[in-house]
Order: C-alpha cells, then structure tokens, then sequence
C-alpha cells in the first residue's frame, strides 16, 4: 500500500528535477532489486507525455562498476536517464560520457519508497539552489581546505585548478544531480590529502549505515593507510582489501550537505544530503573532476565538522558561515 504513497515524490523527480518534456525519451536504468522504484518513475513519466524505457540489468557486483556496454550507449542518446539501482553507476565512465553527450541525468542509488514520501525529497530545490551554487563557487576558488571535527577529523588537502560542483537536484542539458541529496563538493588534488578522518555519522554503504561508534582512517600522500574501529570499521577494512584495487582508497572528494529537509538514517541519498554534514568520498573521482577510476566509491559521513578554504571558516562545527 506504501506505493499509492509514493507517486508525488516520483512526480518531483521527473517534472521538477529532471524537467521531463512532452516527446522526450527517458531512460530508467534498473536493477532486479529495485524494479517497484521505476515502475512508478515509469507512470511519472507517462503522465507527461513522455516515452518511458525500462532497462533492467542484474545488479552490479560493487559500486562504481561499469552498466552493460549496450546501456552505456543507450544512456548517451536518451534526453534524461534516471538511475534507481540497488548499487551505483554513477562514478562510471558511462555516466560522465553521457552527461558529455548532453543527457540529463538524476541519480538514485539504493533509492526507497521512502525517500519518495518523506524527507529529502520535501526539500524546496530551487531555494536551496542559490546557497548550492554559492559554495560550490567558494571551493572552486579555493586552493587548499582543511577539515577538522569534535570527533578527532583533521585532514588538508590541496585543490586549486580543481572545479566545484553543485549537485541541488534540478538538471539542465549536460548535467547529473543526486536526487534528495543536496551537496557542493569538490576532488582534491590526488596525492595532496593528509591526516585523519573520523567517520561519526554514516558510512551508508555495505549495511553499515548509521555508526555506532567512530571509524578513523589515517591518511597519507592521498590514500588511506589504516583503518581502526569496531566491526564496522572492519567491514569496511575488509570490503576495500577484497578490491585489491590500491585507488580504491584514493581520497576522492569532500562534501557538504544542504538538504535541511534530510535525515541520517543509513541511506546514503538521504545522509550526504543532511544540511552541515561533511562527507570525504573515497575510491573514482573521475566525475567530480578527478583523474582516477576505482573498484569503488563510498563515502564516509561526521557531525559538527569545521572546514577552512585557504584560512577562511566557511563550516563552524556544522553551522554554515555563508
């Protein structure tokens, strides 16, 4: 019964975030695990006059693994694409040539029923565009950051020639936003990362989730060097050494939530978006302007971080200065 819910939310997905036009094509990539998800984008689609095409693959082994070749094409000539898939395609070769391409594309890993009811999805996009625009504008300025937070984070990193990126949920020709996520990010310059990250919030990736206790992560010329918690952590240590893969651990990105509207639970469209959250991706930076592709990208969360660009406060203990 939860999907008679769940239409008004795919309604702001297509007509607000992604602007479906009357005669457009929009593709809905799919996997087995989330086809209840497209279906009901499907009929948003429908009801616009749009022509709706289900691709349904089996779900990747690993986030940021490639689609299948044939959807990789598919998504490069459809007007809009839309990704509710149980693992990520986003930081893909296929997802940056198909924003190349000129497609708009919405982003929906691990999206559920829920997201389309509550939270991050209420958020008033375009209002919170503006602020978007603006810090994404300020990273992209900047040369150096440093991150640091009650839990112990101190990490800095060098950026400049480096673009800022604005992900407020509302596309145009040539671009992919996070759907309820609202975030400026940046990648870092690869080799230039040093010190500590404390994870205190989420790591909304392989059932961890909300955290129960901190995970850290030493960081040294760019990559992670070690990894220490509890059995969180150790799921963590042991996912990314199953890679072998030495960029998976690669400091891809630092991140800040602007969603006022999104909650910490565990799902990470809905934590990365938490209004003054900080998130540090690790693993492929290639479409957040970066120069790696990994096995992986995931992305580890904390509370009442305070970020500097070149000295200046712009985040005080999760409290945005702008």
């Amino acid at each position: 019964m939860k999907r008679i819910e769940t239409i008004r939310g795919a309604r702001t997905i297509v007509e607000t975030c992604a602007g479906v036009k009357a005669g457009e094509s929009v593709l809905i990539i799919t996997d087995t695990n989330m086809v209840n998800i497209a279906e009901v984008l499907a009929m948003a689609v429908k009801e616009r006059d749009a022509e709706p095409i289900l691709a349904v693959m089996i779900p990747r082994k690993g986030h940021s693994e490639e689609p299948p070749a044939c959807l990789a094409e598919a998504m490069k000539e459809a007007d809009v694409v839309l990704t509710p898939v149980s693992t990520s395609i986003t930081h893909t070769r296929a997802m940056k040539e198909a924003a190349a391409a000129g497609s708009r594309a919405i982003v929906m890993t691990a999206f559920t029923e829920d997201l389309l009811i509550r939270g991050g999805i209420q958020a008033d996009f375009r209002k919170q565009k503006p602020i978007c625009l603006e810090v994404a504008r300020r990273f992209q300025e900047a040369k150096t950051a440093r991150l640091t937070s009650p839990a112990g984070t101190s990490l800095s990193m060098r950026k400049e020639g480096r673009k800022g990126n604005a992900l407020f949920c509302l596309v145009e020709r040539g671009e992919f936003s996070t759907v309820p996520t609202i975030e400026a990010n940046f990648s870092p310059l690869e080799g230039t990362a040093e010190g500590l990250i404390v994870a205190d919030a989420s790591i909304p990736y392989l059932g961890i989730g909300v955290l129960k206790e901190p995970v850290k992560c030493r960081v040294k010329k760019g990559f992670i060097v070690e990894i220490e918690g509890g059995y969180q952590a150790e799921i963590l240590k042991r996912d990314l050494e199953s890679r072998k893969d030495p960029n998976s651990y690669n400091i891809a990105e630092l991140g800040l939530g602007l969603n006022p509207e999104s909650r910490m639970t565990g799902v990470m469209l809905d934590d990365e978006g938490v209004l003054g959250s900080v998130h540090i991706g690790i693993g492929s930076n290639i479409t957040l302007g970066g120069n790696i592709k990994a096995a992986i990208h995931y992305d580890l969360l904390m509370w009442g971080a305070t970020l500097e660009l070149d000295g200046r406060v712009i985040l005080d203990k999760g409290e945005l200065k702008i």
